[in-house]
């Protein structure tokens, strides 16, 4: 059904492309200008959203193989992501049992066990503890209720979620509304991790408004990518997921029978993962996507993004020459165009000039985005799993 429902909307794309329009919210949306310089209103969004909500924290080319490991910190709170022997990804608050230190310090790498630094207590991949240093000295514990914390994993369409929180009972499944079944038509489970890297950019929802926006394009891109791009946006949204395309990508399809439209021509545009990943689909050194993994930093006018770079295929050298100019670019795109004016929009919006900013109805993307900022504000924790649709609109 995914791969019809596609088609289905490369012919609304089609439509809207031949007659020049495009669908608009209903009105104009005012946001308070507050809302991305309120000391409490940040600290609520970190600890409601990104410490409640499914964060997409690895694809699965990160962690491919049997032994796998990643490590990192997300908003505050350090994680352990494994791949058992068995092939099942797990995930655990990266903290030893004994004396809370971090197990592991490596940010990625393979192994059987981890050790921790402090006191040598081992562990398992499935996070059980399985040693404890000098046991004889140490006296008696129950050593099955000593393992790492686990906290909720899912991996599915090649991606892999995890709840901060290991006391939650969100079903993610239900978070997801049905997109990852969209997703899978990426084929992510077989793809190569070429390169990522991390930059730093404004607050957190100026930096997510971006990827919600094609508006901007052949203005502030002008001299990168962007003159020839249109500035029109379609919209469709899974719950709090969204795709957003131009009407005119899709145009090269119109003279083809639709069981000969491809694929990965279906999937163009940009489709973002509610609260922080954003995903770009790019050619250069073959097919390949950009996967933008988005974080408040410590403080409400800093935030930090991890950028991705998945190909199809294990490159060949003049693919990866290729793919490295690509990457590069797309680099300097988001560092230096977007997210540094978001940096001067910050810091313009905190001096306290503006009462509120404007979603045009063209922009009706990021006007669903902070709708649903604002609904998990005022949800809570016993009516989270009722919140989430599974159906799209």
């Amino acid at each position: 059904m995914s791969k019809a429902r596609l088609i289905e909307i490369a012919k609304e794309t089609i439509a809207h492309a031949n007659a020049g329009t495009i669908e608009q919210a209903p009105s104009v949306l005012k946001v308070p200008a507050s809302n991305y310089y309120d000391e409490d209103r940040f600290e609520r969004e970190v600890r409601q959203v990104f410490r409640r909500m499914p964060l997409l924290l690895a694809p699965t080319a990160e962690l491919p193989a049997p032994g796998d490991f990643k490590t990192m910190d997300a908003v505050g709170v350090p994680v352990l992501i494994t791949r058992g022997k068995d092939g099942t990804v797990r995930a655990f608050i990266n903290s030893c049992s004994h004396r809370g230190t971090s197990v592991e310090l490596r940010e990625t790498g393979n192994c059987s066990r981890f050790v921790c630094p402090y006191h040598g207590w081992t562990f398992d991949l499935k996070g059980s503890l399985v040693a404890i240093a000098s046991k004889k000295d140490f006296g008696e514990i129950d050593v099955s209720a000593y393992g790492l914390e686990p906290l909720p994993v899912l991996e599915k369409a090649g991606l892999i979620w995890v709840i901060l929180d290991s006391k939650s009972t969100l079903s993610i499944e239900s978070f997801l509304s049905g997109y990852d079944q969209m997703l899978e038509n990426f084929g992510f489970k077989g793809w190569h991790l070429f390169q990522k890297r991390t930059i730093r950019g404004p607050n957190w929802k100026i930096a997510y408004d971006g990827y919600l926006d094609l508006y901007h394009l052949p203005v502030l891109h002008k001299n990168t990518f962007g003159p020839d791009m249109s500035n029109q946006a379609m919209y469709w949204s899974w719950g709090p997921h969204q795709r957003v395309l131009s009407p005119s990508r899709h145009e090269s399809l119109a003279g083809l029978p639709e069981d000969q439209w491809p694929t990965d021509i279906l999937m163009t545009g940009v489709w973002t993962v509610f609260p922080h990943i954003s995903i770009a689909s790019f050619w250069g050194g073959g097919r390949s996507v950009m996967l933008s993994q988005l974080f408040p930093g410590e403080t409400l006018d800093t935030s930090f993004t991890t950028q991705y770079y998945l190909m199809e295929k294990q490159p060949t050298e003049a693919q990866a020459l290729e793919a490295e100019k690509q990457f590069k670019l797309l680099e300097y795109v988001v560092e230096g165009e977007d997210y540094a004016t978001g940096i001067r929009q910050q810091k313009a919006l905190k001096s306290g000039g503006r009462d509120h900013v404007l979603f045009g109805r063209n922009e009706g993307g990021g006007q669903r985005f902070h709708g649903w900022v604002d609904k998990l504000l005022a949800t809570d924790d016993k009516s989270l799993n009722g919140l989430f649709e599974t159906t799209e609109n």
